[in-house]
């Protein structure tokens, strides 16, 4: 991939190269990571890799800082934003309590793809929570937002680096189609390991309530927790405990439907009765898997989840890319280590 960067105007008419920093020698990895922290210590936003997507990330104690975030992605203010640390340390900076169990999930699965809903520390600004009084907040596992957040020595509010509600990026080039122009770097950490967003428990009820689903799933939360219990639809609060709670989120362009289907001729009928060209149908499946002529084209994710889930989202933008008029996806398993994939893939077709 090369740096040249994109140039767009932005909001107030100017505009901004926005570059993209390589980081896979040990080198180019300390040089973008200084380069990071310089524009997060100055009140500027920077796209950085996560295990689970690239996230945009600000300095998470700088009101103004988070502002921007908001303004970039064209995010709602009620839709909070996740708090991002290098060390346990830094989480109980940034929670007002921070209980036992906090203490057994952190041991049990940071650095890694959960967030813990607590109660906010004074140090977090209100913009970050959506002005409610609890936090989210996660250790991610990715290497380089790690050495940024060191390197800065404060923690980063950091949602997905797209526009709202649209595809969450997992590579450089995705953040750069979308956001290209409106930030100054986006540093470029390779493919997101993970794929999809982090699972997200809430700590502050009982039994602890999963709030996002994720690939750390129901079952491996209760076996730490003992009892963990579903949120139930987000609805018109207005203020929410976590990202990903909207009804209608990680969409592309095209109309995604999710379908079950028991031979080709099955999936054909479904297609014509819902109006669609097949011509004009991207597929993706796992299982069930039909002759590519008929279609646009067909994409086959092996049946598991943790490989679905590294894929689905660079899938989907793909067929954004390609001009999609409908994306057919194949229902995932209705089993614990596929509800977060099924989570994301219902709130897209919504």
């Amino acid at each position: 991939m090369n740096n040249a960067g994109a140039r767009e105007p932005r909001s107030d008419g100017s505009q901004m190269d926005t570059k993209i920093l390589p980081a896979h020698t040990p080198e180019l990895f300390q040089t973008a990571v200084r380069r990071a922290a310089d524009l997060l210590r100055a009140g500027q936003t920077v796209a950085l890799p996560t295990e689970t997507v690239y996230g945009l990330a600000a300095n998470a104690l700088d009101e103004n800082a988070v502002a921007n975030i908001f303004r970039i992605k064209r995010r709602p203010s009620r839709n909070p934003i996740i708090v991002h640390v290098a060390s346990l340390e830094m989480a109980k900076r940034c929670a007002g309590i921070f209980p036992d169990l906090a203490e057994k999930l952190a041991q049990a699965f940071w650095p890694g793809p959960l967030t813990l809903v607590l109660p906010r520390a004074n140090i977090i600004p209100k913009i970050v929570t959506a002005g409610g009084e609890t936090v989210g907040i996660r250790w991610p596992f990715h290497p380089l937002i790690q050495a940024v957040i060191r390197e800065c020595g404060f923690p980063l509010a950091a949602p997905s680096a797209n526009l709202s509600n649209q595809i969450s990026p997992t590579s450089a080039a995705h953040v750069l189609n979308q956001l290209g122009g409106a930030i100054p770097v986006i540093v470029d950490g390779g493919q997101s390991a993970v794929g999809i967003e982090s699972s997200v428990l809430d700590l502050t009820v009982s039994p602890p309530q999963i709030l996002r689903p994720g690939m750390i799933h129901e079952e491996s939360l209760a076996a730490v927790c003992g009892k963990v219990r579903a949120a139930g639809p987000a609805g018109k609060s207005p203020v929410l405990r976590s990202p990903g709670m909207l009804k209608k989120h990680y969409s592309p362009k095209a109309k995604l439907l999710v379908l079950n289907w028991a031979d080709e001729a099955g999936l054909k009928f479904k297609i014509q009765n819902l109006k669609f060209k097949t011509e004009n149908c991207h597929i993706i499946a796992h299982t069930q898997i039909p002759s590519p002529e008929p279609f646009a084209r067909v994409c086959v994710i092996p049946h598991d989840a943790e490989a679905f889930a590294r894929a689905i989202y660079a899938e989907l933008h793909r067929c954004d890319e390609a001009g999609a008029e409908a994306i057919i996806v194949e229902a995932p398993p209705e089993t614990p280590a596929w509800s977060g994939i099924a989570d994301r893939l219902r709130r897209a077709a919504a």
